[in-house]
């Protein structure tokens, strides 16, 4: 991927290996520069990539990562919470904007209503599809809250940073589902078999004997 105002960070890799192997069909809402649906495209190479983000510069520095790694994905410019359609998709991934403060220079992933922003996309899974996303500790509760409205069978996955308690939460939910959640013990967030090998994290916890 070409560097530019904003880069993707190890967090799109975790999102994007988190993606079920069965996926045809991928919607990453706030895509960004890429990072995690081209990643969820390497592990799902059958699937089809849309990306929708507010950002007009993000998605052009997405289309030209995307023809770097000779992937078309379909790019929206629209917002999430606002956005008007009825197409729905096997799974949405999202890295969503769970930071509070003032805004970066590129205005990623600061103050959303996380609650808000988590409804809408899962009204763009398919039943029995997945919801995806990877969000900072502290916010978790207010995704999960929404989660268990919609979805069952869900997944969390904390990561380790360097202090005692988690700083990042992966968590995975199936529309219409009806089974409980599995917490797993945490990773490490620089844990080299996802981010510098490539496996997904399902492979991973097979490897391990969790699953």
């Amino acid at each position: 991927m070409r560097r530019g105002t904003y880069n993707p960070t190890s967090d799109a890799v975790w999102l994007g290996a988190f993606v079920p192997r069965t996926a045809t069909s991928i919607l990453d809402v706030g895509i960004g520069t890429g990072g995690a649906g081209l990643c969820a495209i390497a592990n799902n190479p059958t699937a089809t990539l849309t990306g929708l983000d507010t950002s007009e510069q993000m998605l052009t520095a997405c289309a030209e990562n995307a023809q770097l790694n000779q992937i078309s994905p379909t790019l929206i410019h629209a917002d999430i919470t606002t956005w008007r359609t009825s197409q729905t998709f096997d799974v949405v991934i999202t890295n969503p904007p769970y930071f509070r403060g003032t805004p970066a220079k590129h205005n990623a992933h600061h103050n959303a209503d996380l609650g808000l922003w988590t409804r809408k996309c899962i009204a763009r899974v398919r039943p029995r599809g997945y919801f995806c996303t990877i969000v900072s500790a502290d916010r978790m509760a207010d995704v999960i809250a929404e989660i268990n409205h919609h979805c069952g069978d869900i997944t969390i996955l904390p990561l380790m940073g360097t202090h005692d308690t988690a700083e990042r939460v992966l968590i995975r939910a199936r529309k219409s589902a009806r089974g409980g959640a599995c917490l797993y013990r945490p990773l490490p967030m620089n844990y080299d078999p996802v981010l510098r090998d490539g496996l997904t994290i399902d492979t991973v916890l097979s490897k391990l004997g969790w699953i």
